[in-house]
Formats: structure tokens, sequence, C-alpha cells
């Protein structure tokens, strides 16, 4: 079951990605485009993603 918790790490990358680059204004056509509330929801969605690859990784390299 290890894979779960990688696939929603990058899945909350991917997600992050994109709400960064909407909130930021570089990726156009949404309601999110150019506001900073999704900036910044995108960039916690990027650090919660790394956060849950890097602690699965490390919880399996100690077991």
């Amino acid at each position: 079951m290890r894979w779960i918790p990688i696939v929603l790490g990058i899945g909350l990358i991917a997600v992050g990605a994109v709400f960064t680059f909407q909130g930021y204004g570089t990726l156009k056509g949404s309601f999110m485009t150019g506001s900073r509330m999704w900036l910044w929801i995108g960039i916690a969605c990027l650090v919660a993603g790394v956060v849950v690859l890097v602690v699965t990784f490390v919880a399996d390299r100690s077991s």
C-alpha cells in the first residue's frame, strides 16, 4: 500500500503547480487567474505534496 501516499503526493504537487501558475497569472482562462489566494493555496499544496513524498520515502528507508 506504499503507492497510495506516492500517488497522493504527486497529485498534490500537480494540483499545486496548476493553482500556483493560475494564481500568479501564467495560466489564463480561469476565475483563479491573477488571484493571490490561489497562488498561496497552490504553494501550500506543493509543500504538502513534497512533505508527503519525503515522509513516505524516509519511513520506507527506516523499515
